[in-house]
């Protein structure tokens, strides 16, 4: 780190609904190997014991918290930019929870390399219990542009762990209130501005799997990443990227939901059409095997 400066980080936590996780999630902010921390707390209109559980922390740990009507996640991140004072700022879910040396890992890599204006790192999952699920493999250190990120080349930082210059998030806006995808919008708005990402070998999060979490919901990431998509309708390449993000949705809800997956077959260019789309059509046609056990079940039981 340039001559061991240590500049103001800003962690922002939006709570809703997470009693059982809110308190370990702020916890592993506060006990951060890096302590030059802002922690910003809202409760975004909680209706279990999230928010007096914030309260009690925040008083006891003299952080800022702020009970709220329920707005959302965007347009709380946008509100928290306002406010946040650190030269980086970072986001953690209220069920999420760093490792102790994230923002120490972050803030040393971000100082050396002024030309990247955010960074994130690896993923460890665990369930509702706290237990470690089977890690995907860990990826090489990639920097990603505009190009590489549109075109599906490769990915950005995984949202959970990204640390962000607050210079360049009020630069471009921040967050779009309308779109709940928003790692995507924030990634590709980034870029399109002429900055570079970068994501680290490092473990930084562990990531709660439960049932509520927003990739399971195909419709609004499918919907969100298509409205995302037609905000760069001008961009050279458009109908081969916008495509090929459809394809690969089609592709994932295809033995899912039926009538969705036609929709969306119906969006795609039949100039586009490949083996991924043949493999989703097989999908509509073809029954999911557990309908097949559950009807051989039910016909072996006659």
């Amino acid at each position: 780190m340039k001559d061991e400066i240590s500049p103001l980080v800003s962690v922002v936590v939006s709570c809703y609904n997470h009693e059982n996780y809110i308190k370990e999630s702020l916890l592993s902010v506060l006990n951060q190997t890096y302590q030059n921390v802002e922690l910003i707390v809202f409760d975004d209109g909680s209706v279990d014991k999230s928010a007096d559980i914030i309260e009690a922390l925040s008083k006891e740990y003299s952080f800022f918290f702020q009970r709220q009507k329920n707005i959302g996640l965007t347009a709380t991140s946008n509100k928290a930019i306002k406010l946040c004072k650190g030269k980086y700022v970072a986001f953690l879910g209220s069920d999420d929870v760093f490792l102790e040396d994230k923002l120490q890992t972050q803030v040393r890599f971000m100082e050396e390399r002024d030309d990247i204006a955010g960074c994130g790192g690896s993923i460890v999952y665990i369930n509702e219990k706290g237990e470690l699920l089977k890690q995907k493999k860990r990826k090489p250190y990639r920097e990603v542009d505009f190009q590489m990120i549109f075109n599906n080349r490769k990915a950005g930082p995984p949202a959970p762990t990204a640390m962000i210059r607050l210079d360049v998030l009020r630069d471009i806006g921040g967050y779009d209130p309308g779109n709940r995808l928003e790692d995507l919008y924030l990634w590709l708005k980034i870029t399109h501005h002429g900055h570079r990402l970068a994501v680290l070998p490092d473990d930084m999060v562990y990531y709660r799997k439960h049932a509520f979490n927003t990739h399971k919901n195909y419709k609004l990431m499918a919907d969100s990443m298509i409205e995302i998509y037609k905000l760069y309708h001008n961009e050279q390449g458009y109908l081969y990227a916008i495509n090929k993000v459809i394809i690969s949705m089609f592709l994932k809800v295809s033995r899912l939901d039926k009538l969705y997956a036609m929709k969306l077959l119906k969006e795609i260019s039949p100039r586009y059409y490949n083996l991924k789309v043949l493999r989703g059509v097989w999908g509509l046609i073809v029954p999911r095997k557990d309908s097949l056990k559950t009807l051989g079940v039910l016909f072996l039981s006659k």
